[in-house]
């Protein structure tokens, strides 16, 4: 192994827990010990508390600022990631409704979303690249776009796989669209009005573990079915402002860090989605110099901006790789345990300098090994 270059910092390419910028880790740990404004740590300020009250309304108001949030949608902050919605859609917006949910099967998350879907109620898989191995998306002619469904369900970046729609799926006018963006909420201008509900867990771009942004209109919670679980009710979300049970606040504080950064440094949406192709390029160009060495199977037109996937030519040489990359202070590069293989990941946080020193890396790790 060649000596590796010192190691002044340390960059995370995990799929998640995701990198945070620097400016909202040294905010964290300033309130750890102390609030701004408050006498209390973070960790034990009350969520009956007038800051607690004053957070929710800064979180609502700036999600809603940076993705222009119609009135008719509103904003949650709830727990259970995004595993739990994909049970709790279902039970809100199906069960007992006299139409099937539609759903893309276009990877490992949104298969998970199907196999929860079907407990409540009709589903029809419009379009499915599993027998394929999920190297690409649908195209337009593929979906049935003439029926009516309950709702369209898709995860428009796939995180295993490292695909990602780039536009809206087509679907009939008056279905519902419903979209997990997990891995890419906020990472680019969305049009809201376009969808019936977006809901993103934190920890990709937004924060740690322990929040899920839900953006839901009105006329779908008007269809909710009298019965569910208290917890599992979304109006009861909203009838308390995401704060029916004790919610996570530190997770919650972090997220708000995140979305000041977004907006006072970064400078907004599309300054940010600038950024992130700029990454992606740089990294999806070293691939695509040496195919033979750096193997991606994705189709050029449906590759993430968020997750690069890829396999190197033996699964020895990606362990080396991994190691390697560790030494130089690259970290959170394995593939998903399911498909193996290498992954890299390009969230907001991460900097062009992480994926300069990511991409000298990789070229000198080709040089030695090829």
């Amino acid at each position: 192994m060649r000596p590796a270059p010192p190691v002044s910092t340390a960059w995370n390419f995990s799929a998640g827990p995701g990198a945070l910028p620097l400016s909202v880790l040294n905010h964290a740990a300033e309130a750890l010990h102390g609030l701004p404004g408050a006498p209390l740590s973070v960790l034990g300020i009350s969520h009956r508390s007038h800051w607690f009250t004053d957070l929710v309304d800064e979180l609502e108001a700036t999600v809603r600022d940076l993705l222009a949030v119609p009135d008719t949608h509103r904003c949650l902050f709830l727990q259970g990631g995004g595993s739990l919605q994909f049970s709790m859609i279902p039970m809100n917006f199906l069960r007992g409704h006299h139409r099937p949910a539609a759903y893309i099967d276009s990877g490992y998350w949104s298969h998970k979303a199907i196999v929860e879907a079907h407990r409540e109620g009709p589903v029809e898989v419009l379009w499915s690249g599993r027998a394929q191995g999920y190297h690409h998306l649908p195209r337009e002619a593929d979906l049935e776009t003439r029926r009516l469904h309950a709702y369209l369900h898709y995860a428009s970046n796939e995180t295993v796989e490292g695909l990602q729609f780039h536009r809206e799926p087509a679907c009939h006018p008056d279905t519902p669209r419903i979209c997990d963006m997990s891995s890419d909420f906020l990472a680019y201008p969305v049009d809201v009005s376009q969808y019936g509900m977006i809901y993103a867990h934190a920890q990709k771009n937004l924060g740690p573990a322990g929040v899920c942004v839900c953006l839901v209109r009105d006329d779908l919670l008007a269809r909710c079915p009298d019965g569910l679980p208290s917890m599992l009710d979304y109006r009861n979300h909203v009838r308390m402002r995401s704060a029916y049970n004790t919610p996570p606040v530190f997770a919650m504080y972090v997220v708000l860090l995140v979305l000041r950064w977004l907006r006072d440094e970064i400078g907004g949406l599309a300054a940010m989605q600038a950024l992130n192709a700029q990454k992606a390029q740089r990294v999806y160009a070293v691939l695509d110099e040496t195919p033979a060495f750096y193997r991606c199977r994705v189709q050029p037109a449906n590759r993430s901006l968020m997750n690069v996937a890829f396999t190197l030519p033996s699964p020895a040489l990606e362990a080396q790789f991994v190691e390697e990359a560790e030494s130089w202070g690259l970290y959170g590069l394995q593939g998903h345990r399911t498909v193996g293989g290498l992954r890299i990941s390009l969230y907001n946080p991460v900097t062009l300098d992480a994926v300069q020193a990511l991409t000298d890396f990789m070229h000198d790790f080709r040089r030695r090994t090829a």
